[in-house]
């Protein structure tokens, strides 16, 4: 643990470097209000706050930047927890979520188009599987002589559709015949649990079981939406990291797992490499469970570069995702 003094200079080196991107030099820290000591003094913290890991030199005549440890112990103990968003920002997400309507998936789309707007960071949604989502309603299309589609609506706003293949001698009969046996059996069931009854038409049956089949592969896959890949690009002056963290963003199974990974160790913040996905080292991750009468459905979080700005991300997404919990919770 640091002292009070050494704890309230690093909190005023981390602030003016989230907001300057520039090194912090000892004159400009001894100004800062609160800190009440001269630039020699702040100086000599400084120095030893280095030695402790919680500050690093980048140039020998530079001033200091934080590092992932001084950012950790500004997040855990400086940090203002969950401080609430300006009214305007309330009334935004507000709004926002008054006027969702619609499909599931555009939903989930905008909300991370939300987050990026309102954090300046890359936005990541993970909406809720499919397969555990009640079903509305289901039918069988034809599309030509040897194929079909299965359009499946569930209660959460979602709608699933897949291909089938048919053989030539299917007649349009069965196919109607097929999607209303199918539409009666699966109503106010889940994909996970459907159990479709013979209906004594081999045909018919055959029809249900590829539908079922079809369906549940298109709904075992996470609904993942990543925005402003281009806003979090701009925060970093190396190609190589910006290079690094796009090719990473546009991986889906690496953004739900990093995001799951992180909720499920009961962190609201990763930092640096605490994450684990080593191309994002230069970057933290704020995220919020999405939870629906006690169960967690999905995840919203922002990632940018480790000088974000940590009280605004946790307060965003805390908001951001409690009122999507709230919109999933509707219907």
């Amino acid at each position: 643990m640091l002292d009070d003094r050494k704890a309230a200079i690093l909190s005023a080196v981390v602030q003016e470097y989230i907001s300057t991107a520039q090194p912090v030099g000892s004159s400009h820290i001894a100004a800062a209000s609160g800190i009440g000591v001269s630039s020699a003094t702040v100086r000599n913290e400084m120095a030893v706050l280095e030695q402790e890991g919680y500050l690093a030199q980048p140039h020998t005549s530079a001033g200091r930047i934080p590092t992932d440890k001084g950012y950790r112990f500004f997040v855990d103990h400086l940090a203002t927890p969950r401080v609430s968003v300006d009214s305007a920002v309330t009334r935004q997400v507000g709004d926002f979520f008054a006027a969702a309507h619609g499909r599931l998936e555009e939903m989930l789309h905008q909300t991370s188009d939300l987050l990026t707007r309102l954090t300046n960071n890359a936005a990541v949604v993970v909406g809720p599987k499919a397969e555990a989502s009640t079903i509305r309603g289901a039918q069988i299309v034809r599309l030509s002589a040897t194929a079909a589609t299965v359009v499946v609506v569930l209660g959460n706003g979602t709608v699933e559709n897949e291909m089938i293949e048919l053989d030539e001698a299917v007649t349009d009969l069965a196919i109607n015949t097929a999607s209303a046996h199918l539409a009666s059996a699966l109503a106010g069931s889940t994909l996970a649990a459907a159990q479709v009854a013979s209906s004594g038409d081999e045909s018919v049956d055959a029809l249900c079981v590829a539908a079922v089949a079809a369906a549940r592969g298109t709904a075992a896959d996470d609904h993942v939406y990543v925005g402003g890949a281009s806003t979090v690009a701009q925060a970093f002056d190396a190609v190589e990291v910006v290079r690094q963290v796009l090719h990473t963003l546009e991986q889906q199974f690496v953004v739900v797992s990093l995001v799951r990974d992180i909720v499920d160790r009961g962190m609201s913040v990763a930092i640096g490499i605490e994450h684990g996905v080593e191309p994002l080292s230069a970057c933290s991750v704020v995220v919020a469970p999405v939870v629906v009468d006690g169960e967690h459905l999905g995840s919203v979080g922002v990632l940018g570069p480790t000088r974000m700005n940590y009280p605004q991300a946790l307060a965003t997404v805390d908001i951001v995702s409690e009122r999507l919990g709230r919109r999933l919770g509707e219907g």
